[in-house]
């Protein structure tokens, strides 16, 4: 019995030791650090790291943006902060309650994490939902992650950190609470998942598209100089808005005429998809998604009470 014991042990300690974010802070301005991840799907072979978190290191202390899709990934992210600066975390900021950007929680729980109330209380509701999920998709990366709340509930205004005045604001249109956060030294804008880039937007918990395209008209109106998406490349032109904004409305009209023409679920998600979206990651298997997500309520829109109907 205890040779089979150690065999197994031989076997299963070189593949949990291979479960290693390979996370490299990148300097995107002053102060300020990103941990780029993949445009990809979750996946075994990533880990889930398809995120963008940060951190900036202000006069008062580290203050981090998003903690990722897991305790390891977290613990990785806190080493990663360490070989950049001796400064301590003092603070978290959550931009929504989407597991790949909360559930490293656990390794920050020894410092104040902050999010918007809905963002607590929907990570309450489905938190625990969306960790089994992972575990699904993810497998042993996923070992030992556990939902941590939020501690400290966030208003939009400014928040300052020492030399960093951060402007926190309230929007909703990805998940109906969501965070987005720009700080004025920099103009860095941590758009959250109300921006992705070059990757199809994901829809699960929308209040509606609406909602989104004047969450993406307020952004773009900040004095901004980069903008950090939840998902895809940093850029510094307002690319990833005009791209979000395209994005969002050709998926608005595309229901809402599947919807005035009688379509069903299946024939809407074989919709052709523009060319103009075909350099955009996961554009079929988020229109598939979106569409199981949203098109109920375009239909819903469409349909006449019969109480309603007068002779």
């Amino acid at each position: 019995m205890r040779w089979i014991l150690l065999l197994v042990l031989s076997v299963s300690l070189p593949a949990l030791a291979d479960l290693e974010y390979s996370l490299k802070p990148r300097q995107i301005a002053q102060d300020t650090w990103l941990l780029e991840g993949s445009t990809d799907n979750f996946a075994k072979a990533n880990g889930g790291n398809i995120v963008n978190t940060a951190f900036i290191v202000t006069e008062r202390g580290v203050v981090v943006i998003d903690t990722g899709p897991s305790r390891r990934y977290g613990e990785a992210m806190r080493k990663a902060i360490a070989a950049i600066t001796d400064k301590p975390v003092i603070e978290v900021l959550l931009t929504h309650h989407h597991p790949d950007h909360v559930l490293g929680d656990q390794a920050f729980s020894d410092v104040p994490i902050s999010a918007l109330a809905g963002t607590t209380e929907l990570l309450h509701q489905q938190g625990d939902a969306m960790a089994e999920n992972m575990y699904r998709m993810v497998g042993d990366w996923m070992r030992g992650t556990e939902v941590v709340l939020p501690t400290q509930t966030l208003t939009p205004g400014v928040k300052s950190f020492g030399n960093h005045d951060l402007r926190l604001l309230s929007l909703g249109g990805h998940t109906g609470a969501d965070l987005a956060i720009l700080d004025q030294q920099t103009g860095v804008l941590f758009a959250g998942d109300l921006v992705f880039y070059q990757r199809a937007l994901t829809t699960p918990n929308s209040p509606g598209l609406s909602v989104w395209l004047a969450d993406i008209a307020t952004l773009q109106g900040l004095p901004w100089t980069q903008v950090v998406p939840g998902h895809g490349p940093v850029s510094s032109d307002p690319q990833p808005f005009e791209q979000m904004r395209d994005y969002l409305t050709w998926l608005d009209q595309l229901m809402r005429d599947g919807a005035a023409n009688g379509s069903d679920m299946a024939e809407m998600i074989r919709s052709p998809i523009p060319e103009r979206f075909a350099s955009i990651n996961l554009s079929r298997y988020e229109l598939i998604r979106s569409v199981s997500h949203l098109y109920p309520r375009y239909e819903r829109e469409r349909m006449t009470r019969v109480d309603s109907i007068r002779n």
